[in-house]
């Protein structure tokens, strides 16, 4: 079996983590969560839930990719410690929820940077990503590097304007809060912490460099959301926050600075693609990891002899998004998105139950499991449907096969 490459140092690998979660939360999920909170503190006490479970989910994620340092993440994980089905299931869900997210991403790059051709941009986005990925990690890391750049660049031109007005949102009723749904959505713009372990067979010194990276880039993005989500919710308040479809470029605006929205709006767009490129890595390494046990088709577990890199499974990934990107607009999965995910880090606290070891780490990984949990049954019921719906089928295939290929 040809193995990947480690090329990952402990920045590159934290790099990698911010440019999942930056853009994810910042410049999507925002609308969806403000009017599932229903309330300014709501949606505070949602993002404080989101980070709490995030946490424990990262520290189990963090002991597992240090004893398994391979490519697949929870796949891997829910294998090891609970059986071949348990890690099936966390691949399927992740796969499908993220190949999703793909999607969004690359329609969220469109909106931003040419709403009237949102598709073909999209599209151009998914093309020029995978390209990057193809030519290798470091290829992948470096630019990623680039982009959180100018990600966090944008969101502090933001911070700076919205809190620079002198104005105030105009009083709009607040429908009652509901921080639990919330939560859940909001969810989806942490989960990109899961990029560091999927990418562990490329990780220099695994078992030290994985549970310090991943912490670091959580702790990192809850400190950026925390401040962008009192600014927008300062200058617009929780009932125009949500129902904006751009909630940052409407924050310039509304501060006084519209001729600067269009600067928002390129920086946003081009932030976003970090959020892609990092995306369509991860999944790639998790389709490399089910195609090499027979859980996807063998050929889908090819590396390039000279990129080292899974470039049969990026290519149909790839290829999968760019015709969910023309199907169907998608924007609205992110619920869809955090249940597979949420099923996805349930198995992987489970699994980190079983290491045993000092009663600190199983305390937060029970923890981590009660999240999980309680924040998939809170998402929208349109969301829990269609993600059991899928898992379910992913369940149905999986009893399928012949017996000795489930093993």
């Amino acid at each position: 079996m040809t193995t990947l490459a480690r090329r990952l140092g402990l920045a590159d690998a934290v790099v990698i983590g911010l440019g999942a979660m930056l853009g994810a939360g910042v410049f999507v999920v925002w609308g969806p969560a403000a009017r599932a909170a229903g309330s300014a503190t709501g949606l505070m006490i949602a993002l404080l839930l989101a980070a709490t479970v995030a946490a424990c989910n990262a520290t189990s994620s963090g002991r597992l990719a240090a004893r398994y340092p391979e490519s697949g993440g929870t796949y891997v994980y829910g294998r090891e410690r609970l059986g071949p089905f348990a890690g099936y299931l966390a691949g399927w869900g992740f796969v499908v929820g993220k190949t999703a997210s793909c999607a969004a991403m690359a329609l969220t790059i469109g909106s931003y940077l040419w709403p009237q051709q949102e598709r073909l941009v999209a599209v151009l986005a998914v093309v020029v990503m995978t390209a990057v990925n193809l030519r290798g990690i470091t290829k992948t890391a470096g630019a990623t590097k680039a982009l959180v750049v100018v990600t966090l660049g944008v969101l502090s031109l933001v911070v700076v304007l919205g809190l620079s007005s002198s104005g105030t949102p105009k009083a709009l009723p607040e429908t009652t809060a509901t921080p639990l749904a919330a939560a859940g959505l909001l969810f989806f713009a942490f989960a990109g912490y899961a990029r560091i372990a999927t990418l562990g067979e490329e990780v220099t010194d695994p078992h030290r460099t994985i549970p310090r990276a991943v912490p670091i880039a959580l702790g990192i993005v809850l400190v950026v959301y925390v401040v962008v989500a009192l600014t927008c919710l300062e200058v617009l308040g929780v009932t125009r926050l949500g129902s904006s479809s751009a909630p940052l470029a409407e924050v310039v605006s509304a501060a006084g600075f519209p001729e600067l929205s269009t600067v928002v709006r390129i920086g946003a767009g081009v932030a976003v693609c970090g959020v892609l490129l990092s995306l369509v890595a991860g999944v790639g390494r998790t389709v490399l990891a089910m195609a090499r046990r027979a859980d996807l088709p063998r050929p889908l577990a090819a590396v390039h002899e000279h990129w080292k890199t899974p470039w049969i499974a990026e290519l149909t990934v790839a290829t999968i998004v760019i015709a969910v990107v023309l199907a169907a607009d998608i924007r609205a999965a992110i619920g869809f998105s955090s249940l597979t995910v949420l099923v996805y880090y349930a198995i992987t606290n489970l699994a980190a139950w079983t290491l045993g070891g000092p009663w600190v780490p199983r305390l937060v990984a029970g923890a981590g499991l009660l999240g999980c949990v309680l924040l998939a049954v809170t998402l929208p019921l349109s969301s829990v449907l269609a993600g059991t719906a899928v898992l379910a089928a992913g369940a149905i295939a999986y009893a399928l096969k012949p017996r000795h290929r489930r093993q």
